[in-house]
């Protein structure tokens, strides 16, 4: 009877108060907030706290419900933007078996954002997370000295160290262009499996904050046993390749020890230029591709392709005269430029009398001359180029005179590189003259690949006469800069012409789609500022979105678009 009772009174509060419904919601918001902190990740270490605490950062309040008193420290949860949040330190002070599940689940998330990081499999990250503990070291600091044995390493938090071969690291200070390694970063892993002599200094450039990873924990927590399926993983994929297929096993082993896996996610950058990267990879899993900059104001087609179009800003017939002139269009075109001021009429009727003079023949009846065929300067129609109608900056190339709005840059699909490819090797065999020096890009599609030092692997190599063979046939002639920017133009008018014959065969829509209106916030991106626009080339007003600058090597920035809107014939006109 209680229970039926209970159940009745239930029914009643679902209906009238409507509890089981706020419930409901309250389940799902907590299941969307879950999402969403193990979504952002990383992003946790920004934590945001009301500037007013700032002076009082422990405040209180007197909760009526508990007849308590609850106290808040906001020191726990406040840390500055970019540096390691304080709470997470006081993990870190832990010894790593009093750590809590949760508690190193917290640490793993905050330090999904070291690339060095995500790079290790899942069930390591953890087991990192587990024994890590955190230093803070100011400039000029040693972290690692050449010729001693390695202990520890380190993963960079924040801040900036560079790599010397002197024993204090004061080359770093001196050298204008150290090499250097930021945020992300780690070092040190290879002297700690291996317990190997460090092959150089590190030393701090800054400030900088450290996650280190100490050989005593390091082998206590079992870490080497899931860095040996890593190793075990390697060897197997370097055995499958036919490149390594002569190498013995214990030659191959040296060459996974110095390796190195990496894993980059859709539209990561790998490397700015992969040419020059010390490291050798190899794609082991998924798919990048090769990326060039290309500067289009430097190309003689684009330079054809863009006056041509901006012929059509006045309704002036577009000339297609692409390839070599007549001897007929030659001459003219000698004329032109050797007496501009000159009408060559009378001269031509003058040579016909003296013709029929010779002949015994009158000549009375007149010649009419065609101002089309002729380069007069003085009659109605005129021949020579006409003024320039286009009120724009103009800039001056190796090629002529350009629209200053014309100079822009696009970055262009060069070469896929598939599971099981080489970069970063064949260039260097190669001789001076045959090297391709031009700065390329590497773009992640989703893939892993297996990085090693250059210098390293040419010592594995050394008097392998077998393996430099194989390694010159592996050559990828990669298109010109002028091939490939005919390709993307060519790409360009084809999908101007696709939405313009789209725009002529589907009807358009007569009842206007409802849009409701909405304040216009400040976007960043605009997909205006990825195209030139030619028509409006004339317009004074400025663009009211953001214009995407590329950096160049030795060159000032470019202006990056990815399509051209040009002025252009109607469809119709095309097509009839």
């Amino acid at each position: 009877m209680r229970r039926h009772m209970v159940t009745y009174a239930w029914q009643l509060l679902k209906k009238e108060l409507g509890l089981y419904q706020v419930a409901m919601d309250i389940i799902i918001m907590i299941r969307v907030c879950k999402m969403f902190r193990q979504g952002l990740r990383g992003f946790r270490e920004y934590q945001i706290i009301e500037t007013a605490h700032w002076k009082h950062p422990i405040f209180s309040f007197w909760d009526k419900k508990m007849q308590s008193r609850v106290t808040f420290d906001t020191m726990d949860f406040i840390a500055e933007e970019g540096h390691f949040p304080p709470k997470a330190i006081q993990i870190m002070q832990k010894k790593p078996s009093w750590r809590t599940e949760d508690e190193i689940q917290a640490v793993c998330n905050i330090l999904q954002v070291l690339d060095s990081y995500r790079n290790y499999a899942e069930p390591l990250q953890l087991l990192l997370a587990k024994v890590m503990r955190f230093e803070r070291f100011g400039r000029r600091r040693v972290i690692i000295k050449k010729g001693q044995k390695g202990n520890s390493f380190y993963f960079i938090y924040l801040g900036t160290v560079a790599i010397t071969k002197d024993e204090d690291g004061s080359s770093a200070f001196l050298d204008p262009h150290p090499k250097l390694l930021h945020k992300g970063s780690c070092f040190g892993e290879t002297d700690v499996l291996h317990a190997s002599m460090r092959r150089s200094t590190i030393v701090c450039m800054e400030e900088t904050e450290f996650l280190v990873v100490d050989r005593e924990d390091f082998f206590a927590n079992k870490l080497d046993q899931e860095v040996q399926k890593d190793a075990q993983y390697q060897f197997e994929f370097f055995r499958k390749m036919e490149l390594f297929a002569s190498w013995s096993d214990e030659k191959l082993w040296q060459l996974v020890a110095m390796a190195k896996i990496e894993r980059f996610s859709y539209g990561q950058l790998i490397s700015k230029d992969f040419g020059e990267s010390p490291f050798i990879m190899f794609i082991s899993k998924g798919s990048c591709e090769v990326l060039r900059l290309l500067d289009l104001g430097a190309s003689p087609s684009y330079h054809r392709w863009i006056w041509q179009h901006l012929e059509l800003i006045d309704d002036r017939p577009l000339k297609t005269r692409l390839s070599e002139y007549s001897p007929m269009e030659r001459f003219k075109e000698f004329q032109i430029k050797s007496y501009p001021l000159q009408d060559f009429s009378s001269l031509k009727l003058l040579h016909l009398k003296k013709a029929c003079g010779l002949q015994g023949t009158s000549f009375s009846r007149k010649i009419r001359t065609s101002g089309d065929t002729l380069p007069k300067m003085l009659g109605p129609k005129i021949q020579s180029r006409p003024a320039q109608s286009i009120k724009c900056a103009m800039i001056n190339t190796k090629l002529g005179e350009l629209p200053k709005e014309a100079a822009v840059g696009a970055y262009v699909k060069v070469h896929t590189v598939e599971q099981g490819e080489i970069l970063g090797l064949h260039q260097d065999f190669l001789p001076e003259g045959e090297c391709d020096t031009r700065p390329l890009i590497l773009m992640s599609l989703g893939n892993e690949l297996i990085r090693i030092r250059k210098e390293i692997f040419y010592e594995l190599i050394d008097n392998d006469d077998e393996m430099i063979k194989k390694l010159l046939k592996l050559d990828i002639a990669f298109p010109s800069d002028e091939d490939m920017c005919q390709k993307f133009l060519q790409q360009n008018s084809w999908n101007v012409f696709r939405k313009d014959l789209l725009q002529l065969l589907v009807e358009p829509c007569q009842s206007q789609l409802f849009t409701p209106n909405r304040p216009k916030k400040r976007e960043i991106y605009n997909p205006k500022s990825v195209v030139l626009d030619l028509c409006s080339i004339n317009k004074t007003t400025k663009p009211r979105y953001p214009i995407f600058m590329a950096p160049q090597k030795y060159l000032p920035p470019l202006r990056i678009v990815q399509a051209i809107k040009a002025p252009r014939y109607k469809i119709r006109e095309l097509l009839a």
